[in-house]
């Protein structure tokens, strides 16, 4: 938050208030009225659909994640991947500055619009108990290509939706992206997972719905708390990345 001129009037004001608080919103209550900020918090949601179905149970639930995050002003964008072939990575090393090499599917265009992005939210499909093949491989391209800067002090979260098992299983291993990024998790009030086997029916797991809703407002209000400390000043921390070591020692840097 900029404390400069009329900003920081308008702070100074507000705290002199015997009863005030900040909500999730941009609005300040005191005395249990609103009042809206005038400092603008534009923060932008984008969530990845790892189903090949447009309107499956997936997309409903990441869509009651962005119905929550409407209602509290976040802009989001649900991110298809489509059912075309995804490439695995092949570990080849020869990302550039434009992103993988391989450009024959949407890849490199959500690493840019990542990039613009605050936080995130990717969703799977759970067909044998782990996350969908098509969005691991999509996931690892897109990390392993862009490194830290696409994601890097972003918040992410994962939802895993299935008829029945493997819910757990999914979660964890998409998290996996989230720990080598130095991204915070945004979690909920159970782990983000939905359950429906036809499209539509993952709309009826009333706790998953509410976990969707729940993870939504948390990951608000992890972003504009991050949002704040950055326009105050505090820097993020330093990274260190100079050792790089393997199990069995040698004098390259092949994997």
């Amino acid at each position: 938050m900029s404390m400069d001129g009329k900003h920081r009037s308008f702070q100074e004001q507000v705290e002199k208030q015997p009863d005030y608080r900040y909500d999730v919103r941009n609005e300040i209550i005191i005395n249990n009225d609103t009042m809206i900020f005038e400092e603008e918090y534009n923060v932008k949601v984008l969530m990845l659909n790892g189903s090949a179905k447009a309107n499956g149970n997936t997309y409903a639930s990441l869509l009651e994640v962005g119905r929550q995050l409407e209602k509290e002003g976040i802009e989001y964008e649900i991110f298809q991947m489509g059912g075309e072939p995804v490439r695995d990575c092949l570990g080849c090393g020869q990302c550039t500055e434009n992103g993988c090499v391989f450009a024959d599917d949407k890849v490199n265009e959500f690493v840019a619009k990542a990039k613009e992005a605050d936080g995130f939210v990717f969703g799977t499909p759970v067909y044998y108990a782990h996350p969908s093949g098509r969005v691991m491989s999509f996931l690892d391209r897109a990390f392993y290509s862009s490194g830290r800067a696409a994601f890097a002090f972003k918040p992410g979260a994962s939802v895993a939706v299935a008829r029945r098992g493997g819910t757990t299983a999914s979660f964890d291993a998409m998290n996996k992206y989230f720990g080598i990024c130095q991204m915070p998790v945004a979690g909920s009030t159970y782990w983000n997972q939905v359950h429906g086997a036809v499209p539509g029916e993952a709309c009826q797991d009333e706790e998953g719905m509410q976990t969707m809703r729940n993870l939504a407002r948390n990951m608000i209000w992890m972003m504009r708390c991050f949002k704040l400390g950055r326009e105050s000043g505090i820097l993020y921390p330093e990274t260190e990345t100079d050792a790089c070591t393997n199990f069995i020692k040698r004098s390259d840097t092949l994997r």
